[in-house]
């Protein structure tokens, strides 16, 4: 899976599912402050991950990752 997949598969589960608005998601986008992604939200987020890439997020290794661009690259480096 390239890059434009894996960003075009996260944008589409955030706006279908977490109701994120799309303007709001863009590459340097703050998941918190920009998108709203609260806590609630990322239980959510690490079963539909699961489910669409078949990984599952383990939360130290998320330290750092604060934007839309950040969160794929985390995605793309466990799958590829």
């Amino acid at each position: 899976m390239n890059r434009v997949e894996i960003e075009t598969k996260v944008k589409d589960f955030l706006i279908e599912e977490l109701e994120i608005d799309e303007d709001k998601i863009f590459a340097d986008a703050k998941l918190k402050d920009d998108m709203g992604i609260d806590s609630l939200d990322f239980v959510d987020i690490v079963v539909i991950v699961e489910r669409n890439f078949g990984f599952k997020i383990k939360a130290e290794e998320m330290a750092g990752v604060d934007t839309f661009s950040k969160f794929c690259d985390y995605i793309e480096s466990k799958i590829n």
